[in-house]
């Protein structure tokens, strides 16, 4: 248990250590020691951790079991820290694509993203044999120009399920907040601009006009309070605008129908939370959705929305994203702005997008991207260029790095599907697999982890303690965890970030991305006790994220596409991590991943909103 100062590791300098697949780097599972809790024992725990005299002697004991002391807090390493993953741009002259100017506008960008789609004929051509697809993006404007059904419709149907799903025997928890008024008022603004017949209604904005979409709760939108899954936030912070991203969808006419529920402060994983209820999983209910943009993965998978906003800090996008089998994207750090988004982790939480289908998360994409050009000199700003999607078949010489043992460390089921993705891929368009190590891992893992939690305690204590009581218990746990870190430990963690981003460097120097599973596990049961109070279950945490962490850490841009299901039938996700502003690149392998990897199945829980009677 180590009451004593624990010897840390000596790590070699980053010029000595052997990327190959002969290096003898071992590679460390995660150590998590801590029991799965809920209920009474999660408040016993509570209690002990905030007692004066056993809570600092509980939390390093903790630490040190954990490999915290070891890994960080005594370890000795040469590389200067690195605070923010900001990345220089460099044009990384990606195949097949179409650059936008800096001065388009959002409705002028998704224009252009129209632009790289397929034809309809190239979709039938190239697509999967599946009985079930989403409704997309380009459905919904296509019902809607040949007044088939009109915004005001669907909006009217989406506030039905949505009312149906919230009650028993469901009790889905997609939302927080959501105004049926609101919603209304949006479609029929956006009904009027179909209906050419009237004078002054003027044209669709852009293909996004009328369209449903749902933002987490961790963002401002307008009409509706930001809490960030809490009960009290809002009085301390009210919001008065919409979050940039969320301002750039209104432009496009986007109809922005609520803020979806999160894991409380976004400080867990599963997306259970004890005040507003548990996002339940749509292919199972009895399940997990994951977390923390766990309603915008739920309200996507279950058809209500076609694309959704998130924050990704530590995999908050892309795991509930494969838990609920639809596409995850986290752009590059600094890649969308964040004004209007919780300050909760700021140098590892990123907008990410939700989206049924990788063709959804590139318009999405396309809308919401490109830094507010009055913040940055016309020098500073960054390309942004778009996959062509009906050419994703003729870009060629494409190399995935793969660290095997990271790789093959997740359930059977996950290794079996995405190994076999993997091969597909590889036989499909002949991209060739480079074999890799990633060194130190589990020790990113725990500098990521002390990193956003000294963040979000950082972030926490401005508001005092008067609201601590008003936290659940699983959240509680977790910022008294946070506030135990400290300077000397923050400083440590960021000299691993400077070393693993040289790593990851390197590695993309010889290959275009890495490759991985999305997480380590399926979704895992909902526990009847864990509702009220939350549930610390830092075992399947730990395999949750643990493919997560390099893109959240390093800034790095990464996507996850369902590729296969579990025994149970429950979806499993393979990634991508790219390098800095390659997001077109990425959105190029989703899109054939998604062609030749999965044949959808339909979830439990399912809402036609383009349904003909």
């Amino acid at each position: 248990m180590g009451l004593f100062r624990s010897k840390g590791v000596i790590y070699r300098p980053v010029k000595d250590v052997n990327l190959g697949p002969d290096s003898t780097e071992f590679y460390l599972q995660a150590n998590v020691k801590a029991p799965r809790m809920t209920g009474i024992l999660v408040k016993i725990f509570t209690w002990f951790l905030e007692s004066p005299i056993l809570g600092p002697l509980l939390l390093y004991i903790l630490k040190g079991n954990n490999l915290i002391h070891k890994l960080i807090t005594n370890a000795d390493l040469e590389e200067s820290p690195l605070y923010v993953p900001s990345h220089h741009f460099e044009d990384h002259k990606e195949q097949e694509v179409k650059c936008l100017d800096s001065a388009l506008t959002p409705e002028e960008q998704v224009q252009l993203a129209i632009e790289c789609l397929p034809t309809s004929s190239e979709k039938a051509h190239n697509g999967t044999n599946s009985s079930f697809s989403r409704w997309t993006i380009m459905d919904y404007s296509r019902a809607y120009s040949s007044g088939e059904i009109t915004p005001l419709m669907v909006a009217e149907r989406f506030i039905a399920a949505v009312n149906e799903s919230s009650k028993p025997p469901l009790r889905m928890g997609f939302f927080i907040h959501y105004s049926a008024d609101d919603i209304l008022r949006q479609a029929n603004e956006s009904t009027l601009r179909y209906k050419k017949v009237h004078v002054f209604a003027g044209e669709p904005i852009s293909v996004l006009d009328g369209v449903p979409v749902a933002i987490k709760d961790e963002m401002d939108c307008l009409p509706y309070p930001t809490t960030g899954g809490t009960k009290w936030l809002h009085r301390e912070r009210p919001c008065t605008d919409d979050a940039c991203c969320v301002k750039r969808l209104r432009l496009c006419g986007a109809i922005l129908v609520g803020k979806t529920n999160m894991h409380e402060l976004g400080v867990g994983i599963s997306g259970i939370n004890p005040h507003y209820g548990a996002a339940r999983n749509p292919y199972d209910t009895n399940k997990i959705s994951g977390g923390s943009s766990s309603g915008s993965a739920t309200v996507v998978s279950a058809g209500l929305c076609p694309v959704a906003l998130g924050v990704d800090g530590g995999g908050s996008v892309r795991v509930p994203a494969s838990l609920c089998g639809v596409v995850g994207l986290k752009p590059t750090f600094g890649r969308v702005p964040h004004s209007g988004v919780l300050p909760l982790n700021w140098t590892v939480g990123m907008v990410g997008i939700l989206a049924g289908t990788v063709e959804d998360a590139l318009i999405t994409y396309a809308a919401i991207s490109g830094e507010i050009s009055s913040h940055q000199p016309s020098n500073m700003l960054t390309k942004i260029n778009l996959p062509l999607l009906p050419l994703t078949k003729s870009i060629c010489d494409i190399k995935l790095a793969k660290y095997g043992k990271w790789f093959d460390d997740c359930s059977d089921d996950v290794i079996l599907c995405c190994s076999r993705a993997l091969r597909k891929l590889q036989d499909h368009y002949g991209w060739k697999t480079i074999d890799v190590t990633i060194p130190d891992i589990e020790a990113m893992r725990l500098a990521h982890y002390l990193t956003i939690g000294s963040e979000c305690s950082t972030w926490f204590d401005s508001f005092g303690e008067k609201y601590f009581a008003e936290f659940g218990w699983d959240a509680r746990v977790a910022l008294n965890i946070y506030g135990a870190f400290s300077g000397k430990e923050y400083i440590k963690a960021q000299k691993l970030r400077n070393r693993q981003l040289q790593f990851h460097m390197k590695i993309f120097a010889e290959a275009d991305v890495i490759v991985s599973p999305t997480t380590g596990v399926t979704a895992y049961s909902i526990q009847d006790d864990a509702l009220k109070t939350g549930e610390l279950d830092y075992v399947n945490g730990a395999a949750l994220v643990r493919y997560s962490i390099s893109g959240n850490f390093l800034g790095l841009p990464a996507v996850t596409v369902p590729v296969g299901y579990d025994k149970l039938g429950l979806p499993i996700g393979l990634q991508f991590i790219g390098r800095p502003w390659a997001e077109a690149t990425l959105i190029h392998l989703a899109f054939a991943t998604q062609a030749i990897c999965l044949e959808y199945r339909k979830p439990k829980i399912f809402y036609d909103l383009l349904r003909k009677n």
